[in-house]
């Protein structure tokens, strides 16, 4: 081993036992991290895994995503391809009945995910709709009990997460997306604070915060480790980590900011700075990651199965095969019986 390698891997490891015992990196150690050398990116990703696997093991917690409210949004996120502002060609139908969610979940449980995520296109539920998906969450609840229902409805009311943690919500999504400086150039029609809110109700009525980043928007590094270190400071349990998906009819159709080894690089710098949350590789890994998608695996410890919003997934077959070519294994398993073809779709075509 030549001497840069060797100051190389002493350095990463120097990172890991910082993360380890709990101590923050600095801001010059996580700025090192998104900078560190191409060519030497398997050391980093070495000392990441020993962070995830201190905590997780080799266990991959699989999550499974239901557009219940699709293509509606009032809101103007540059990146969102169901926003007012797109022209991307997405299905457009009102909240799912509780017969829907159900066939969802099914198909969640065949895939092996412990988790079902439930996202509504929408500023924020109505109490009509906080009661639509309550009703939904109980009657799943009934027969998976086992299975951790998450609820991702934009930004919440007063008493709305009480609401839906009375019905049985496991947790909520709300991400955080980018920096505060970055976030007026994605989106004008809410602010920053105004997700910190959501994620604070959220923690106060007792569910579980789930809340992460979209990287490729044109922020830039000190955005990176703005958003990791404010997450940090929230002390979520989840962190999604979405690559932007550049969609026509979207603002941001020509924005390719992302290779596979930054992207790898993202990964290990979430991992070091909150190294007991669950870190999720979410949307836009197949397009970024391509080939290097299984090396993300040794700093996150969680992925979606199946098809993301209004983009397509690789098929949950393929996952499983994925990770137990790394000799991990799945995490949990909600119900044994189930006759459901992995290979299969969940698809919902438009509503009126």
């Amino acid at each position: 081993m030549n001497t840069a390698m060797e100051t190389g891997a002493f350095a990463a490891l120097e990172l890991a036992e910082k993360s380890l015992s709990g101590e923050e990196l600095s801001r010059e150690e996580a700025l090192a991290v998104l900078a560190w050398p191409e060519d030497d990116v398997l050391t980093l990703l070495q000392a990441a895994f020993k962070v995830r696997q201190a905590h997780f093991g080799k266990r991959v917690k699989l999550n499974f995503l239901l557009n219940i409210q699709s293509g509606i949004c009032p809101e103007n996120c540059g990146y969102c391809s169901q926003s007012s502002i797109s022209d991307a060609p997405v299905d457009k139908y009102k909240m799912m009945g509780a017969e829907d969610v159900m066939a969802a979940a099914e198909k969640a449980v065949a895939s092996k995910a412990t988790r079902l995520c439930m996202v509504a296109s929408m500023r924020g539920p109505s109490d009509k709709d906080v009661g639509s998906v309550a009703d939904s969450i109980r009657q799943v609840r009934e027969k998976y009990p086992a299975l951790e229902l998450c609820a991702c409805l934009g930004l919440l009311k007063d008493g709305q997460a009480e609401k839906l943690e009375a019905a049985g919500v496991t947790a909520y999504n709300h991400n955080l997306n980018t920096s505060e400086r970055h976030y007026g150039e994605i989106c004008s029609t809410h602010g920053f604070s105004d997700r910190l809110d959501t994620v604070r109700k959220v923690r106060e009525a007792g569910i579980s915060a789930c809340s992460g980043a979209l990287f490729g928007m044109g922020e830039t590094r000190e955005d990176m480790l703005d958003v990791a270190y404010r997450l940090r400071e929230l002390q979520v349990e989840s962190i999604p980590i979405n690559f932007l998906v550049p969609v026509p009819g979207t603002p941001m159709v020509d924005r390719q900011e992302l290779t596979p080894l930054q992207c790898l690089k993202i990964l290990c710098l979430f991992r070091f700075l909150n190294p007991r949350a669950t870190l999720r590789i979410a949307g836009g890994r197949e397009l970024h990651l391509r080939g290097l998608q299984s090396l993300g695996l040794y700093a996150a410890n969680s992925l979606f199965v199946g098809d993301y919003l209004t983009t397509e997934g690789q098929p949950a077959q393929l996952d499983l095969e994925m990770i137990r070519d790394l000799g991990f294994e799945p995490e949990g398993d909600v119900s044994a019986e189930s006759g459901l073809n992995l290979s299969e779709r969940v698809k919902f075509t438009s509503r009126k």
